[in-house]
């Protein structure tokens, strides 16, 4: 028997996920939260369970935070996302957090009830449609491998994340809200970018990024 606790606020959509899940027999919802704040409130109340399946977007606590509380404790559970959220920023910051799983709410069915028993042995998964789109993201991403060789200047990911983000012209505060961190954070990973790259202001740093591959 897999045991699922649903964390979403929308009792229309709880609703219809949890009579979806239960029509399996190797499935059993034993709680429900309208936010990360109620779910953990039921965890500490003894509650356990195998799978978290939870949307991103709730009030009180989000399905961000509520994952890294969640995976903190080191409770023997999987976290599910699932969520209308398909930018991969939020995918990423996802399996920061500590999720097993990614999905999309417009998934069928059958591809919900097939990543759930994938992730419950032991495995990670994202849905196809996302799983399409990030490979096509790779093939067509800036190569900046030849840059970071010639240059011993090594890139992370949230660093280049930042990066196009403030080439979109997004400020601090936008971007934070964006990533779910601080503004101090983002202004940190900007400045710390421009000092890497020996550029002198934003705009310069920019220029820099697109002649040399870092960002489209």
């Amino acid at each position: 028997m897999i045991n699922i606790i649903l964390a979403e606020d929308h009792n229309i959509v709880r609703d219809g996920i949890r009579n979806l899940l239960e029509k399996e027999k190797d499935f059993k919802v034993v709680g429900e939260a309208l936010n990360g704040q109620e779910l953990l409130d039921l965890l500490d109340g003894g509650l356990t369970a195998d799978i978290i399946l939870a949307d991103i977007n709730m009030p009180v606590m989000n399905g961000i935070e509520m994952a890294q509380k969640v995976t903190s404790r080191s409770l023997p559970l999987k976290i599910v996302v699932l969520s209308m959220l398909d930018h991969e920023r939020y995918v990423v910051q996802a399996f920061e957090a500590g999720v097993s799983g990614y999905l999309l709410k417009n998934i069928s069915a059958d591809e919900l009830i097939f990543a759930i028993r994938h992730i419950h042995t032991d495995s990670r998964y994202i849905c196809s449609e996302l799983s399409l789109r990030l490979l096509d993201r790779l093939i067509e991403q800036p190569d900046r491998s030849r840059h970071e060789m010639e240059t011993g200047i090594e890139y992370s990911t949230r660093e280049i994340e930042i990066l196009m983000l403030v080439a979109e012209g997004l400020t601090n505060q936008e971007i934070a809200d964006r990533l779910f961190t601080s503004k101090r954070t983002v202004e940190n990973y900007r400045q710390a970018l421009i000092e890497k790259t020996n550029t002198k202001n934003t705009a310069s740093l920019i220029r820099y990024a697109i002649q040399h591959g870092l960002i489209n």
